[in-house]
């Protein structure tokens, strides 16, 4: 399908036509929709169908002017998804990580698709505060980190079409900063494969809007709707002060901590994740049953 202005989004599409709730599932920052591939066959069957797809400049979605990276973009992309691909019934949606961040733009631009949502997962994921990231370095290291970021991000060297690296190459230093110390080998796998096709130009591009992002007040959107935060003990990228800053805002929303899981939630901790998301589905159904 085609976004807004015409970028090319790759969407999957599990679980019959029939299914009266559909589940939206939107990943992570430099990652794709295969990181919610396991969660999303778990939640697949006749009461709920599952959409996933790739943001704009990830995964097999098209290339996007660096322009147009931007969480309000983002949340204009995942309105014409779900227009496309759920136009009525309830939906169950849910982000990980920059994906949860587009549901709270979401909230701000598209009350009208918001007002539609039976349950709202908001996983591994931040309503502010990500300027001073220190990805579990001491934080008077942050300087020195930004600096190492603008200096890559701004590199000429990327040429059109480049990736990240290797799968091989980058295993290392996404298992350090996403994941936890008991993540299996499939969760490290995905990771790696997806983080070695990121674009260098879309891990640049976005990093502004993340930097910005600053969205308390919008998850006020979400205290009439089920709500789960999801979180990880050991998440170098959206530690627990994040989920806890969402807690705050939201104290409708219920707070899940995984002991010893890292960022990627949807991968490392399938059955915790698909269990709390199914629940918002069976939630769904009984009021449609009432």
């Amino acid at each position: 399908m085609l976004a807004p202005d015409e970028v090319p989004l790759h969407v999957e599409v599990e679980g019959p036509e029939t299914a009266p709730v559909t589940v939206v599932l939107a990943h992570g920052w430099t990652l794709d929709s295969t990181t919610w591939a396991p969660v999303s066959s778990a939640l697949a069957g006749p009461g709920a169908r599952v959409v996933r797809y790739d943001h704009r400049g990830h995964g097999r979605s098209g290339a996007a002017d660096p322009a147009s990276m931007t969480l309000d973009q983002l949340a204009d992309d995942l309105a014409a998804v779900v227009a496309a691909a759920a136009p009525t019934g309830p939906l169950v949606l849910a982000g990980h990580s920059m994906g949860g961040m587009t549901l709270m733009a979401l909230a701000e631009r598209h009350p009208d698709v918001v007002a539609r949502a039976a349950g709202i997962g908001l996983v591994a994921t931040a309503s502010g505060g990500l300027a001073d990231t220190s990805f579990g370095l001491p934080q008077r290291t942050v300087p020195v980190v930004r600096a190492v970021e603008e200096r890559i991000f701004g590199s000429k060297r990327w040429a059109a079409g480049s990736r990240l690296g290797t799968p091989g190459v980058l295993t290392p230093a996404a298992r350090w900063l996403l994941l936890g110390p008991d993540a299996d080998r499939e969760a490290v796998r995905t990771t790696a494969r997806s983080l070695a096709a990121c674009r260098p130009s879309t891990m640049s591009g976005f990093r502004p809007t993340l930097a910005a992002h600053d969205r308390d007040e919008a998850l006020a959107a979400f205290a009439a709707i089920p709500t789960v935060v999801l979180a990880g003990s050991r998440d170098r990228l959206t530690p627990l002060r994040a989920a806890r800053r969402i807690r705050a805002a939201l104290p409708s929303a219920s707070l899940t901590i995984f002991p010893e899981a890292g960022h990627m939630l949807p991968l490392e901790r399938v059955a915790g994740v698909s269990g709390r998301l199914g629940a918002l589905v069976r939630g769904a159904l009984g009021r449609l049953a009432a």
